[in-house]
């Protein structure tokens, strides 16, 4: 079975791209378990605690992710890169994930035959 990469590299908020990625990747769960989620960029942001997005009219979205373990979604990926450009670490993240280095992602994406981005 050929396993499908999410790649976000969008922050969650000033675009749906955040939410219609998680809706996508949650909905594919239901077909197959070959999955894994990659957040880059400010893709990391996705994943931060203590998000306010009602102060800027947002839907607050960032709970759903606490799902992925009950969708039985257990590869989520987070450049490490990334989180050190933006001030973070793997412990401001409201979910438990693998932090990669930008390297070590492209050696797991290479294992994956379908990359979608969001």
């Amino acid at each position: 079975m050929h396993k499908i990469a999410f790649i976000c590299r969008r922050g969650p908020h000033g675009t749906a791209a955040g939410r219609e990625g998680l809706d996508a990747l949650l909905a594919t769960s239901a077909m197959t378990e070959s999955l894994a989620l990659f957040l880059i960029g400010d893709g990391v942001l996705q994943l931060l605690r203590e998000q306010q997005p009602q102060a800027i009219l947002q839907r607050h979205y960032a709970p759903t992710f606490k799902l992925l373990e009950l969708y039985d979604i257990e590869e989520v990926y987070v450049c490490t890169d990334s989180l050190a450009e933006r001030g973070l670490t793997v412990a401001d993240l409201l979910i438990p994930v693998t932090g990669l280095s930008r390297n070590d992602i492209r050696h797991q994406w290479d294992a994956c035959a379908t990359h979608i981005c969001f």
